[in-house]
This record gives structure tokens, sequence and C-alpha cells, in this order.
């Protein structure tokens, strides 16, 4: 079986790689049911939105970041199915090892995906309700707290 890096390894675990690849698969699933409830929520929030009074007096530029948002947003919820599918469509093939790789990489897709909708929100409201200025620094706040998050928070030491 191929191993993938981004599928866990045994590190002082007694189990068989199958009962690693369905350990793995449980994980991700875990993980997508997280990821999942929070698009559902920025979803609904964009939705809800899109029916106030108010929208109509977005100008040009914040009815294109509404609409980048909802896309971003509809790609999340899709990435988030890929795996159930992806599931659905192998049971019963013996094809967990592909299922746990494919699934893995669908979720961290998703999973930067998720990160951009939820700077891009920060963004769009900050821009709404404060101004663009406003907008364009709440959005550079939400990607550098996103990208701290990806790239320094698994690089720092664990403290036991």
């Amino acid at each position: 079986m191929a191993t993938d890096p981004g599928v866990d390894q045994p590190a002082g675990r007694d189990e068989t790689p199958l009962e690693r690849l369905d350990r793995n698969w449980n994980d991700i699933l875990q993980e997508l049911r997280s990821v999942q409830t929070g698009t559902q929520i920025i979803t609904g929030f964009l939705l809800a939105t899109a029916f106030q009074p108010t929208f109509h007096d977005l100008d040009g530029y914040q009815l294109a970041f509404y609409l980048v948002l909802v896309a971003l947003s509809s790609a999340a919820t899709l990435l988030g199915l890929g795996p159930v599918i992806l599931h659905r469509r192998l049971f019963g093939q013996a094809k967990k090892d592909r299922l746990v790789r494919t699934g893995n990489r669908l979720l961290l897709i998703d999973l930067v995906v998720v990160s951009l909708l939820a700077a891009g929100v920060a963004g769009f409201i900050f821009d709404v309700t404060l101004g663009r200025t406003a907008g364009f620094i709440g959005l550079a706040v939400a990607i550098a707290a996103a990208a701290l998050l990806w790239a320094v928070v698994p690089r720092l030491p664990a403290s036991d």
C-alpha cells in the first residue's frame, strides 16, 4: 500500500494496516463534520444577507466580493461532500487505501477553501460596516491568522 504524507502513520500503535486506514477514515469524517458545520453557518449568513433590505445598497466591489464568497461557500460544501460521495462509490470494493488518500486530499483542499471563505467573510463584513479600508484590514488580518494556523502553529514545539 502506498503511503501519503497526509495520512497518519503508526507511531507506537499496535494496529494492522486496515485498522490504521479505518482510524484515519474516522478522523477524516470527524474533521469533515466540523468543517461542514462551519461552512453551513457561513452559507446561511450569506444567503440571509441577499434578502436584507440594504443588500441593494452594495456597490459593485461589494457585490462582486459577495458573489466570490458565495462561490467559495458552494465549493467548500461540494468539497466536503467529495469524500462521502467517494465512499458511496467505492463501498465494498476493498479500496479503503484509495478512499483515505483521496479523502485526505479533498479535506485539505476544503480546509484551504474554508480558510479563504472565513477570511473573505471577515473582510466583507468590515467593508460593509466600516468602509473599504477597514475591509482590507479585516481581510488581511484574517488571512494572516489563517496563514499562522497553516504554516506556523504546526511547527511550534510541543509543550508537554
